[in-house]
């Protein structure tokens, strides 16, 4: 799906604001339905085996899972519009069981789709600009970004450009389709990092040189999983016209000396670890110092192109208060704690950025029925340009609505059960399918945080314990990333019962640090009590308004340890 012909016609009906999606993605996509289709006749034919087909629904992003396929349909950078968001809920009804699973990658899953169907599923899809390549297998996996890319406040630059040129680049990349293990890279562009650019593969991170010229710093080797990883810096500043050849030259040395003999070893943030970074950074220069740069020449120019692709909507001119707002926080309490958490400021004078919670009071984190995700289309229509935004939170972000409006938007969501007043607090948890889907995981999750969701469910309460951030994995692949987590959670087979380790001091930002564990595992029914006693600790113990991460980074990991392990009948167990 590369395309880079500036001549070719941009399709008809396209946003302004969302990722290029050209008379070649359209014609390829076409063609890939039509070859997986004739993949799956054979398979039920019998004409091939399972493990015959199995690279090849991979390839089209298909998986097996516990108690059925699951097939995971790619969001660039978390980009959605009204229109595609239908056609999603279509799908859900039409083929799956009415409902669809946002991921950590800015994805979305369907968790129950039969064989037979997956081909009319990926044309439905096709309609809509839309597919499920690269979504699975070894490969450059779908490149994620900041979901308040492009109206952040704190924005130095949009990062979606980055994105989507790294998405034409990377796609069906020759060199790399066979790595030794599956590729993240993440982008961002603003003083917070809201993409977790540090656990990925690759993290760029938008800056100004010295002439104040646009660049990246290029961080490398992180990630999480069975061995995770705080990304290392290995360059600070990296022109944008040498951005593509930088990277070809970070995934050639990946490519040639990452290990094959064991998967759980093949990731480059294992290579940089056993090589070093001094000698990574030493081969990924030497690399990029003998490349031929011919086939980079016009970069550039193509940025610039893509770039084009991305103007803002038409804001109106209007002031930086709204009166209409304010009356509204005032005659109605819940609408006023929504405003409180779930509204962030945006660039533009009368605007602001929603997050729309997918995270109920004891609901299962990420997943949004096709009624909900009609009423967030209509929504998005009505109050935003038409435009959504998956983040990897997995949340839905509405990133353009009037500050008149947002009383008017919260109204519509209330009814939808999308006006949860929770977003950034402790029950806004993200969460793996664990066990109640996954064939790879070894414990449930979603029981965990419904139980965690529903202890917490007190509005007020959550307001005063503040930004906290808990993650939940269902096994050691951290789908969940639980290792980032203020407060994560691993759930693990134990002597044939399920037992959740609990690890502070996580966090996914520019200050980012894994998680400590807090000691042996505990039961499922233990583990809301263990957060309870963690949280007052906290509280007990913090200055002013400070965050939970600062709270534990100045204490130190073994107070905390010390006050839970006082605490409950358990307690011996920690």
């Amino acid at each position: 799906m590369t395309a880079h012909d500036p001549n070719q016609a941009r399709r008809p009906n396209s946003p302004t604001t969302t990722y290029l999606y050209d008379n070649y993605d359209a014609a390829f996509v076409r063609e890939r339905v039509s070859e997986f289709r004739e993949q799956v006749r054979r398979r039920l034919a019998g004409a091939t085996t399972e493990d015959e087909f199995r690279p090849f629904r991979l390839m089209n992003g298909l998986y097996l899972q516990l108690h059925a396929y699951m097939l995971r349909v790619a969001i660039p950078y978390g980009v959605l519009t009204a229109r595609q968001m239908r056609r999603l809920a279509e799908i859900a009804d039409k083929w799956d069981k009415g409902y669809g699973h946002f991921t950590t990658r800015q994805n979305l899953q369907f968790n129950w789709p039969k064989l037979a169907d997956v081909p009319d599923i990926l044309e439905a899809l096709a309609d809509v600009e839309m597919h499920a390549i690269q979504t699975s297998g070894n490969c450059i996996r779908n490149v994620t970004a900041d979901h308040f890319a492009g109206v952040a406040a704190d924005e130095h630059e949009d990062p979606r450009p980055t994105a989507e040129f790294l998405r034409q680049w990377s796609s069906l990349h020759p060199e790399f389709s066979f790595l030794p293990r599956k590729f993240k890279i993440a982008v961002s562009g603003a003083d917070e990092d809201r993409a977790a650019i540090k656990v990925h593969d690759i993290g760029l991170r938008i800056v100004r040189g010295p002439d104040s010229e646009p660049g990246y710093q290029v961080v490398a080797g992180g990630g999480l999983g069975r061995s995770p990883f705080v990304g290392k810096l290995v360059r600070e500043f990296l022109p944008r016209e040498d951005l593509l050849a930088y990277l070809e030259a970070i995934l050639r040395v990946y490519n040639r000396f990452g290990r094959r003999d064991n998967k759980y070893k093949a990731r480059i943030k294992i290579l940089v670890h056993e090589t070093g970074l001094d000698q990574i950074k030493a081969e990924i220069e030497s690399e990029f110092a003998a490349m031929d740069r011919s086939p980079f020449a016009h970069d550039a120019e193509e940025f610039a192109r893509i770039a084009s692709y991305f103007a803002p909507p038409p804001y109106e001119t209007l002031p930086a208060h709204s009166a209409t707002l304010e009356a509204a926080k005032k005659e109605n309490r819940a609408f006023a704690a929504f405003a409180e958490v779930n509204i962030s400021p945006h660039k533009v004078d009368g605007y602001a950025i929603v997050t729309v919670s997918l995270k109920p009071i004891g609901g299962i984190p990420g997943d949004a029925t096709s009624a909900q995700m009609r009423a967030l289309a209509e929504a998005s229509e009505k109050f935003g340009f038409g435009e959504l935004r998956v983040s990897h939170e997995q949340n839905i972000i509405l990133p353009h609505v009037k500050k008149d409006d947002l009383h008017a938007l919260w109204k519509m969501l209330e009814p939808a059960g999308l006006a949860t007043a929770n977003a950034g607090l402790l029950t806004d948890i993200i969460s793996c399918p664990g066990l109640d889907y996954c064939s790879l995981a070894t414990a449930r999750s979603i029981p965990i945080a419904q139980a965690i969701s529903r202890r917490f469910q007190d509005p007020e309460r959550q307001r005063l314990i503040g930004k906290l951030g808990i993650k939940i994995s269902g096994c050691i692949n951290a789908c969940g990333h639980h290792h980032v987590g203020a407060i994560g959670i691993l759930g693990l087979e134990k002597k044939g019962r399920e037992s959740y380790q609990i690890t502070l001091g996580g966090d996914p930002s520019l200050s980012a640090s894994i998680g400590e564990l807090l000691g042996p595992g505990v039961s499922a029914d233990q583990v809301a009590d263990v957060i309870e006693h963690i949280v007052d600790f906290y509280l007990s113990e913090r200055r002013g308004d400070e965050r939970f991460i600062d709270t534990w980074r100045r204490l130190g990991h073994a107070r905390f340890k010390d006050a839970v392990r006082r605490e409950g009948e358990y307690g011996a167990d920690i």
